[in-house]
């Protein structure tokens, strides 16, 4: 069933500061001056069981926004084969293409996600996301450009594959620019606590298990009553490809 309501999409004013975060300047600049590894939101260890679960080592990988993060060298060492690296600085991708040439499941190419017309067609199994939507979405003309990355994303995936979003946006920013029409993607949502979280000692939700998917409501948005154990969770959405067109009712978990 279509959705008759229209979704609203704005930029992320309020988890945004002064950076234009989706100008290839401003991240050729940041990686002159900051050439250490740097990860976002989460390592390889704490994401490994949501991509073991729902990408085979054997897919063909896409890693947007990659940086000068160790994530995709962690993956191969679990033994990965495929993964094309791309991003808007060329700075960062002739750094990284010099450190890893000797890894030939490694390629790096210098790309801005809004215009992936390089690759044809359905050409990755899976699509990794950590914290590239979240940069666009800090960036001029953010919605615009939210589209288009999500748009060409989903032009590449494969029918049954997998776009993986790790992001600070939880389901009332995300969920209005994954549910638009045409994307038709299955979505199962998963919220993991930042990086350091210790829970309180004698809570009682110590026996949570961080693989429980969480349910999306209707109206896109966290069921009622749902407390986030860490304030500063970070959510990860699996979004398969699916064929048809899928009412925002289908996103929830059953």
């Amino acid at each position: 069933m279509r959705r008759s309501r229209k979704m609203e999409v704005y930029r992320d004013v309020s988890s945004c500061n002064s950076y234009n975060y989706g100008d290839g300047l401003y991240w050729d600049a940041r990686y002159i001056h900051e050439a250490g590894p740097f990860d976002w939101y989460q390592r390889y260890s704490a994401l490994r069981p949501f991509l073991r679960k729902y990408v085979p080592i054997s897919s063909r990988v896409l890693m947007v926004g990659c940086g000068n993060a160790v994530i995709s060298e962690d993956m191969v060492k679990d033994g990965y084969e495929d993964i094309m690296n791309i991003d808007i600085s060329s700075v960062v991708i002739d750094m990284m293409r010099k450190k890893y040439e000797y890894l030939p499941q490694l390629k790096y190419m210098q790309m801005d996600v809004r215009d992936m017309s390089f690759f044809p067609d359905e050409s990755f199994d899976s699509v990794i996301d950590k914290g590239t939507l979240d940069s666009l979405m800090c960036g001029t003309d953010a919605p615009s450009s939210a589209s288009q990355m999500l748009e060409e994303v989903s032009r590449l995936l494969k029918p049954g594959g997998i776009y993986i979003l790790i992001t600070y946006g939880d389901p009332t920013v995300r969920i209005p620019h994954l549910s638009q029409p045409g994307y038709n993607w299955k979505i199962i949502l998963y919220i993991i606590p930042r990086p350091g979280f210790q829970r309180p000692v004698g809570s009682s939700s110590s026996s949570k298990t961080f693989m429980e998917p969480v349910p999306i409501t209707e109206n896109g948005r966290l069921p009622a009553g749902f407390v986030l154990e860490d304030p500063d969770s970070h959510y990860i959405y699996v979004c398969r490809k699916m064929d048809g067109n899928m009412g925002l009712s289908e996103l929830t978990i059953q």
